[in-house]
Formats: structure tokens, C-alpha cells, sequence
């Protein structure tokens, strides 16, 4: 807010600040030519859309088999919590902690996270914006770690191919999966963290 008060923008794509006027059309940075502006255009709305979408394909990512496994004896199909017990089960209790951790805590954590942030935005709350800025930074940066079960399946599905004798192949659940990691990863990209600074700045304004 205090950048934008005196005319000085930072560029989304190299970082440079400079001095930029909302007034002239097509400003673009003096370093890169890309296009400048104090706040991402239609943040709020574009980060929801996202969110929201990858709410609904949630349910299927974990309902729906990530894996299908057949052989001689018959098809056996695996979702990703099945997939945790399996591995409990036998004896492998660190690599079911990772999954679980990759695979279901993270996403439900990324999404819960965002939500929060994107209420108290829109609520311009000013409670501690160095945690709520922690907490945006940390979500960008485990993003991508939330691949580990699609790349798993994808390992299987390529390497385990023996005809008729045994095949592993990706299910529809990995698809549903891997769409709510991506969109979590864009929805991130796409929320301004300086909107809760600006929601702080507003808050000293009016208390003085």
C-alpha cells in the first residue's frame, strides 16, 4: 500500500520496482516489457475459481482408484487411503506417512490455507500479516511435492508391463488428482499476498 501510494509498482515478472501511473495505458517494466500494475487484476475472484474447483475434484481424486493393477488372478484397484493401509499394514509405516502426508495432508492443507487467506482478505482483516504471509509462502513452496502419488503411478504404469501376465495402469482417480494439484499450484500463483498488507496498512490508517 505504502509502494502504491507513491506511485511505485513492482514487476510480476523480474521484481524491478519502479514508478508507474495507472493513468497511462500499456506501461510495461523498464526491464522485462512486461505488463505493470500495482495488484494482480481480478485476484480474489481468479484465486476462488480455483480453490473451489479443486474442492469438487477432491472427492474424486480420493474415492476413485489411483491405480489399477491386473494379472492372471483377477484386477485389484487402489485408491490413494487404500494405499496408505496397504503399505501400514505390511510393515512400511515411514512410506505410508509420506503418502499420507503427499497425498492427503498436503492438498486438504494448501486448500484450507488458501481459503483462510482469501477470507481475510476479503474481510480485510489485519491479524498478523507476517503469519499470514509465512503461511502463503510456505504453501507456494510444498506445492509441487503433492505429485509424489501421481508420479508413482506413472513410474508403475510405465515400467510394470507384462501383457497378459501382470500390467499396472493409471486410474481415473490419478487424473482427478493430479488436476487438484495443479490447480492448487495456479490458484497460489494466482492470490496477491499484498492485498493482506494492504487490508494492515488501511486498518493503522483508520486507527489513527
Amino acid at each position: 500500500m505504502i509502494g502504491a501510494s507513491k506511485g511505485i509498482a513492482g514487476c510480476e515478472a523480474c521484481g524491478l520496482a519502479q514508478t508507474y501511473s495507472p493513468q497511462v495505458e500499456d506501461t510495461v517494466c523498464a526491464r522485462c516489457g512486461s505488463e505493470l500494475a500495482f495488484r494482480k487484476s481480478n485476484s480474489i475472484s481468479r484465486t476462488w475459481a480455483l480453490v473451489i474447483a479443486a474442492y469438487v475434484l477432491l472427492i474424486p481424486a480420493n474415492l476413485l482408484p489411483v491405480t489399477s493393477a491386473g494379472s492372471l488372478f483377477g484386477t485389484e484397484k487402489d485408491t490413494i487411503f487404500s494405499g496408505v493401509i496397504y503399505l501400514w499394514t505390511s510393515g512400511s509405516q515411514v512410506l505410508a506417512l509420506i503418502l499420507f502426508c503427499a497425498s492427503i495432508f498436503i492438498p486438504i492443507a494448501k486448500l484450507l490455507s488458501l481459503t483462510f487467506l482469501l477470507l481475510s482478505v476479503q474481510r480485510r482483516s489485519h491479524w498478523n500479516p507476517r503469519l499470514c504471509a509465512k503461511l502463503y509462502r510456505l504453501v507456494e513452496a510444498i506445492g509441487r511435492w503433492s505429485m509424489i502419488d501421481v508420479y508413482v503411478a506413472t513410474m508403475l504404469t510405465a515400467l510394470v508391463q507384462f501383457g497378459n501376465l501382470m500390467s499396472i495402469r493409471a486410474g481415473s482417480g490419478a487424473i482427478a488428482f493430479a488436476s487438484v494439484v495443479i490447480l492448487t499450484i495456479f490458484a497460489a500463483k494466482s492470490f496477491d499476498p499484498r492485498l493482506m498488507w494492504d487490508a494492515a496498512d488501511q486498518s493503522k490508517d483508520a486507527g489513527k
